[in-house]
């Protein structure tokens, strides 16, 4: 370890002042340094509009009148500039220029920006920021690189890019979608249109107006448009031989049917079914209200949502708002339903194609399907499916007591045995050339049990059942148990697209947690973001 001498005499005190003397020189350079630097900061971090009040790259500074260039230079171009101020100095330079430049393009006018005060600028704020000296010429009519610039800008405005046709809408004699829109484009020579406005400059041609020249750019045939498309997925579930139910879940089916989302287009499937009224056809059928089988108007809708989330999933779309049942449903995979009702909850997803899709849905024999046409989203030889497991079976609720004077005295009768409860993961499985290489949590939910009813007379006497009241001589009928049986899995106190009444919106669950297992060599696909 060196250590500092403590002696402190003639020769430390002569290096302490030629050091107090370079440290004195050091902070004057820099105090200049840092005046000239100023000065360069505020000629060039200003704005000052030209002509038009657009601005280039290198057109944009602020001065001042008080402002001085460099004191030793002499002149420019053979004027003389010592003691001007750098908007003096600009105006002294371009003096003689009249700036009356401007290009058209099929019947529109765009002045140009003055490009010859801008290359005087340029030439300025070089001459300040090297601190410059004596005298020095400069071609001011050399604007090739400012009229690149100004050339883009003009391209920027006229520029038309070629609007290929899309789907415009659902043709329902034929079935099918029809494309229409399609559009040619025009790209601006930039090239050309630069070189003219440089030679305009060079020439001092400087009130004219030039022509700009544009290239037609043809849109892709219909034919190359359409070849893109396909049916991505499609899905099917399996109704009931309720004709009423049937009836609501054929109306969602027509509603949906035909519908275009266009690209980042968030769709909404109660804004596009709309109420669930009997003005509209809908007829009332058995829904879950507070875990009662009860009889609301839309009933069986959900079937119609859920078949088109499995769909829109597995496409590769971004469900942004998706709910489960309460009680599990019987019409999909548990962990796979999407609930709704008026307003909510709703069924939301995003149309993450590059083009507009079409949903096709439609209801025939017992049978409900729903399908996407489009671009896919997915890259090449890329599935994704969905895959349900239960993973708990939960308890058995306590069982709901129900007075029956109909019934022997201290007697009971089951009306109905109730189910138990149930907790299913559900994964988003990816495959790639029908070869599964990732497998990701997407959710996970608990579905509640069924209430167990029991009738019971707990009085001394027997009161014999009234016709049509559902028992008969103290026995429960077959259509009373029948009526407990679950038929949907709708939300605690939610009403199946009943119009007029606000369902009350069960607890969000949170969202799982993502995991995924990367394998060597594999390309990794980020999860689908959901909100349950």
């Amino acid at each position: 370890m060196v250590k500092k001498s403590a002696y402190n005499g003639p020769r430390n005190s002569r290096i302490k002042r030629q050091r107090a003397r370079r440290r004195k020189k050091m902070m004057i350079r820099a105090g200049a340094a840092a005046l000239c630097l100023a000065a360069v900061i505020g000629a060039v971090s200003g704005i000052r509009t030209l002509v038009g009040g657009h601005k280039t790259k290198n057109q944009e500074h602020i001065t001042s009148m008080e402002e001085t260039l460099p004191q030793k230079l002499k002149e420019i171009n053979g004027i003389s500039v010592k003691g001007l101020g750098y908007e003096e100095t600009v105006a002294a330079l371009i003096k003689g220029y009249d700036w009356n430049l401007s290009v058209s393009y099929e019947g529109k006018t765009e002045k140009l920006n003055n490009l010859i005060e801008a290359r005087t600028r340029q030439y300025l704020d070089e001459i300040c920021t090297q601190n410059m000296e004596g005298s020095y010429t400069f071609d001011l009519l050399d604007v090739s690189e400012l009229a690149k610039e100004e050339a883009g800008r003009l391209a920027g405005i006229w520029d038309q890019k070629p609007e290929n046709s899309t789907l415009d809408h659902y043709d329902a004699a034929s079935g099918k979608f029809v494309f229409c829109g399609g559009k040619d484009g025009v790209v601006i020579d930039q090239e050309k249109l630069a070189a003219d406005i440089s030679q305009a400059v060079k020439d001092q041609k400087l009130d004219q107006s030039l022509s700009a020249e544009g290239n037609f750019q043809a849109a892709d045939s219909d034919e190359a448009v359409q070849a893109k498309y396909k049916t991505l997925e499609t899905f099917t579930t399996n109704t009931t031989s309720n004709p009423k139910r049937n009836t609501n879940v054929r109306l969602a089916a027509e509603a949906l049917n035909g519908t275009i989302v266009q690209p980042g287009e968030e769709f909404s499937f109660n804004q596009v079914i709309g109420p669930r009224t009997e003005e509209k056809g809908y007829q009332a059928a058995a829904a879950y209200n507070s875990g009662e089988v009860v009889q609301e108007v839309g009933g069986g809708v959900c079937q119609i949502s859920s078949t088109l989330y499995r769909v829109v999933f597995e496409t590769g779309m971004e469900v942004t708002y998706r709910r489960s049942h309460t009680f599990e449903p019987n019409y999909v995979t548990p962990g796979q339903d999407a609930t709704i009702s008026w307003d909510m909850p709703d069924f939301r997803f995003v149309n993450t194609s590059e083009g507009a899709i079409g949903i096709r849905a439609s209801y025939a024999d017992q049978k409900a399907t729903v399908s996407i046409y489009g671009i896919p989203v997915l890259d090449d030889g890329v599935t994704w499916k969905l895959y349900s497991e239960k993973t708990e079976e939960g308890e058995k609720p306590e069982p709901q007591y129900v007075e029956d004077p109909t019934l022997a005295p201290g007697t009971e009768k089951v009306k109905s045995n109730g189910t138990t409860g149930s907790t299913w993961v559900t994964y988003k499985v990816i495959y790639k050339d029908g070869v599964e290489i990732d497998r990701v949590k997407d959710h996970e939910k608990i579905y509640k049990g069924h209430t167990p009813v029991i009738l019971r007379n707990t009085g001394t006497t027997q009161v014999t059942a009234e016709a049509g009241d559902g028992t008969a001589n103290g026995q429960t009928t077959e259509a009373a148990v029948t009526a407990a049986i679950p038929v949907d899995g709708m939300d605690d106190e939610t009403h199946s697209g009943a119009p007029g009444q606000m369902a009350r919106c069960p607890r969000v669950e949170p969202r799982a947690a993502q995991r995924s297992v990367k394998q060597p060599g594999q390309r990794r696909y980020r999860p689908q973001r959901q909100r349950q």
